[in-house]
């Protein structure tokens, strides 16, 4: 079990408390998300999801990394770098917007907990900076996921497209992983 380093970049994420129609919404399959400015030019975004299987079994395809391309679509590569107490990933995305296509890659540290937290925190990449948290938490016979991005591209684009953007595709990402994990 790895402790994650205490000079994290990104907010931990905490125990979530749901409001009576929050948890409906999750059970019922909604995904709540939530945006917020991270730079002048950076964005970040928690969502919250409900998956009908036990948190055991999620972690098992969750820290199937190279499996990663099938959850997002954009993510063109996923591959483990460096396998032990602490892990090395490279991952590479590809975004169509209107003209042009842009592609972006990451070397991430992974820090995990085991059954509960995995911390990514960018090593060198596309990005000025780059740090996420995936925390599982039992939620009746399923789990809560909870997924916490924030990020800042190297090429100055404002918060609020970055915002927007996040806010419309982690949603559509995670209703695809959901459906993966749950068949």
């Amino acid at each position: 079990m790895t402790e994650f380093p205490p000079s994290s970049s990104i907010k931990p994420v905490s125990d979530c408390v749901w409001s009576q129609s929050d948890r409906a919404a999750l059970l019922q399959g909604e995904i709540l998300v939530q945006t917020r400015p991270h730079s002048a030019w950076g964005g970040a975004v928690t969502a919250q999801m409900y998956l009908p299987i036990a948190r055991s079994l999620t972690w098992q395809h969750l820290t199937d990394y190279p499996r990663w391309v099938q959850f997002f679509p954009d993510v063109i590569k996923s591959e483990v770098l460096h396998w032990g107490e602490g892990k090395r990933l490279y991952q590479v995305a590809r975004k169509a917007f209107l003209f042009f296509t842009a592609q972006v890659e990451v070397y991430v540290n992974v820090f995990e907990i085991l059954g509960q937290q995995i911390q990514f925190q960018l090593e060198r990449g596309s990005f000025l900076d780059f740090a996420a948290v995936l925390k599982l938490q039992d939620c009746d016979s399923g789990t809560i996921l909870t997924y916490t991005v924030q990020a800042t591209p190297i090429v100055p684009i404002p918060s609020l497209f970055i915002q927007q953007a996040m806010h419309l595709e982690l949603p559509a990402n995670l209703r695809k992983m959901r459906q993966l994990l749950c068949v």
